[in-house]
């Protein structure tokens, strides 16, 4: 294994832990935005939002994923999975935006 891929490995590994260990000490308060539009009075006008309806929104319950019984399972699990959809996005676009006439140093 070359140096380059032990680096991309551990990082993953970090975000990996960090998302799981983290993930069910999301609070249950809401967020900003949300805190914004209740105190403003215009959270009962919300709308869904457009991507609700995509096959991968709906194996998310807010912040865990659905199915699970335990809460904080469920939002570690969530946090996982999360941070792997991120880390294959961007090792694909990686891959795809490469430069495929690299040259190499001597």
């Amino acid at each position: 294994m070359d140096a380059r891929r032990g680096w991309i490995l551990a990082g993953l590994g970090v975000a990996l832990a960090t998302a799981v260990i983290v993930s069910p000490f999301a609070s249950p308060e809401p967020d900003g935005l949300e805190r914004v539009a209740i105190d403003q009075g215009f959270a009962d006008r919300e709308q869904p939002a457009p991507a609700g309806g995509l096959p991968f929104a709906r194996l998310f319950s807010g912040y865990a994923l659905r199915g699970l019984t335990d809460p904080g399972i469920a939002k570690a699990a969530a946090g996982a999975v999360g941070t792997l959809t991120v880390f294959g996005v961007a090792l694909g676009l990686g891959r795809l935006l490469r430069r495929s006439d690299r040259i190499d140093a001597p």
